[in-house]
């Protein structure tokens, strides 16, 4: 996951928002955070924040550096990218993937180009971005071009010495929203960053809408287009919870999900609990439906352990299960328990760190309820899950087909016996009293956007 955000003023110092809107998007990444501010020219700041927060490895920058304009990113990558071209000076931040990118490298390497950040053998797709861009006269002609040479979804800032182009993602898979605060302007993939700062939001772009922001305010570039595709992930988990996407709350979804696996449900529990924190809203909406306690047998002992679902070692993944939940006994023994999860990935650490305290400490039942369907494909527009072969569905077709299964559609439908066979092998697998998904229709319904205009890539295999 990633995010990225900017801050123009008109007369003030920025340095102040661009930290503090930086560190409301913490929860999107563990890699890399990292920001470029214009001031007396361009400076640019890269850290590692995986064993640590944002704001503690800017804090330096925040007290020394100076300018009215800057942009930033928590990535899975070192971002910004500061590039020198015949559009003069500019740094660079990107969000999203981009799935041909060998393709895209060899043709740069071709052509006597070279890619200076390189990791995990991999080059920076930013980098790669902003190299598609400058083949073009105009930086508008060149974003169009990047995004008719890529597959997959990428939202961009750029920051020149002029002001700030904001660009969402041709499919508006990305949210990208600007908030105003009297003379300052704000970029965020995450509207959490505003109203603690004074800034009201002014315009949620469309998919492949191109602004410039500088000292006299907002000017579209381009239009985007009417239909969007925007990822449903954002509201069941990935964005933060008092975040708006195309103006929705993602609290507000997540109790819908949580109302709605419980009125779909025959279970009588004593308590409900969310695995923490993802699945509290879920939990507290399956609670009211259910008119059932809403109770914490498991608490996360410090934000600072982040989320298990991002690093990219299943070893450490684990480990932060472990060491961030902590049971409570007296409120887990001899208990009949509902677990609301918002997504089961590889299923690893709701089993052996969740599902399994509770049984260690006499839980009498623990039901999983899933706030969205089984995951059955890899992400293709963020960097995410990016083999099938993590996904614990895949593992459960594997065994129930004693083979591997290209075409999954029969396990798609959760009215077929494959399906059927398939939440059952995930419940004995992570050893759950019972295991119920919702469904796609009910996930969609509560997320209050026509279907056309949601992402469901991950759950049905098309965008």
């Amino acid at each position: 996951m990633s995010g990225i955000f900017g801050v123009i003023t008109k007369k003030e110092d920025c340095m102040r928002d661009l930290f503090y809107v930086g560190d409301y998007h913490s929860h999107l990444g563990t890699n890399f955070g990292g920001i470029a501010l214009y001031g007396k020219g361009l400076t640019r700041r890269i850290h590692n924040i995986t064993n640590s927060q944002f704001k503690s490895k800017l804090s330096e920058e925040y007290k020394t550096l100076k300018g009215n304009k800057g942009i930033g990113t928590i990535n899975y990558e070192e971002q910004p990218i500061y590039v020198k071209s015949k559009f003069g000076d500019f740094c660079i931040v990107s969000n999203g993937w981009v799935n041909n990118w060998r393709e895209l490298a060899e043709e740069l390497y071709e052509k006597g180009d070279s890619f200076s950040e390189i990791s995990d053998k991999r080059v920076n797709i930013c980098e790669l971005v902003s190299k598609l861009i400058i083949q073009k006269e105009t930086l508008v002609d060149g974003i169009n071009y990047m995004f008719s040479r890529i597959k997959g979804s990428i939202s961009l800032l750029i920051l020149n010495k002029q002001g700030i182009y904001a660009v969402r993602d041709s499919l508006g898979i990305s949210s990208l929203t600007i908030g105003q605060r009297d003379n300052a302007w704000v970029i965020v993939s995450e509207t959490t960053a505003l109203p603690n700062l004074d800034f009201k939001v002014k315009k949620y772009l469309a998919p492949g809408e191109i602004v410039f922001i500088d000292k006299n305010g907002l000017k579209q570039k381009q239009e985007g287009r009417s239909c969007s595709k925007i990822c449903t992930f954002l509201w069941i988990y990935t964005g933060f919870p008092a975040s708006s996407y195309e103006g929705i709350n993602a609290e507000i979804v997540r109790e819908r999900c949580g109302k709605c696996l419980a009125e779909n449900d025959d279970i009588n529990p004593d308590l409900v609990c969310g695995v923490p924190d993802s699945g509290t809203a879920h939990a507290l909406g399956y609670a009211m439906e259910k008119k059932v306690p809403y109770r914490r047998p498991l608490v996360k002992y410090t934000p600072g352990y982040g989320r298990s679902y991002l690093p990219s070692s299943q070893n450490e993944r684990n480990f932060v299960a472990k060491m961030k939940l902590i049971p409570i006994k007296e409120i887990i023994e001899g208990k009949k328990i509902v677990l609301c999860e918002d997504s089961i990935v590889r299923g690893t650490q709701l089993k052996s760190h969740t599902i399994q305290k509770l049984k260690e400490n006499n839980a009498k039942e623990v039901h999983i309820r899933v706030a969205c369907p089984p995951l059955m494909f890899p992400c293709k527009y963020n960097y995410s899950t990016r083999s099938k072969k993590e996904l614990v569905s895949m593992r459960a077709i594997k065994a129930i087909e004693k083979k591997e299964v290209k075409d999954v559609r029969a396990y798609v439908d959760d009215k077929s016996s494959k399906y059927k066979n398939m939440v059952e092998w995930i419940k004995k697998d992570i050893g759950a009293t019972s295991l119920k998904y919702q469904t796609l229709e009910d996930m969609v319904k509560s997320v209050g956007l026509p279907k056309e205009k949601l992402c469901l890539y991950c759950w049905r295999g098309t965008i």
